[in-house]
């Protein structure tokens, strides 16, 4: 009885927590279409998720990373209303893409991006997010050069709530 008590108090307060913490949805556009997810842990970490859909072929890919917000205590410094930010992480991704020939990848990601964040909940940002494949086929990407994707620049609105 004992256990379950513990547990369900370590339950209720993880839902707790998690609830409280600052998110935002969104999208991205890119190379493709892409929607974003991010969750935040404080004020100096987050979980970024999205999803991506290219421009020029069929497919969806993902990617989940582990973001630091302004690393080194490097704070874009700005003296109006709204806030600039910089992020930073590592994480995975994946995807499956072609018409013909169905090629698929999975691998280590990164994120970097610059936001900014205006005084009512909404945020613009630039983001890059390269990949490095670890397994799948050579080919699953545009731009691919022995597993490394360079990625591309994409332009994203969120909702903060």
């Amino acid at each position: 009885m004992k256990k379950i008590l513990l547990l369900s108090a370590l339950f209720v307060a993880g839902v707790v927590t998690a609830v409280a913490q600052p998110r935002a949805i969104g999208a991205n556009l890119g190379s493709g279409l892409g929607f974003s997810y991010q969750h935040g842990f404080g004020d100096k970490n987050m979980l970024d998720v999205a999803a991506n859909v290219p421009l020029l072929t069929w497919g969806i890919g993902g990617h989940v990373t582990y973001d630091w917000i302004d690393p080194f205590g490097t704070a874009v410094p700005w003296s109006h209303e709204g806030e600039w930010h910089w992020a930073m992480g590592v994480g995975a991704a994946g995807g499956i893409y072609g018409f013909n020939d169905i090629n698929w990848h999975v691998g280590v990601a990164g994120h970097v991006g610059v936001a900014y964040d205006f005084w009512f909940p909404m945020e613009l940002s630039i983001d890059w997010r390269p990949e490095i494949g670890i397994i799948g086929a050579q080919d699953a990407l545009a731009y691919n050069v022995n597993g490394l994707w360079l990625g591309g620049v994409s332009l994203g609105i969120r909702y903060l709530f």
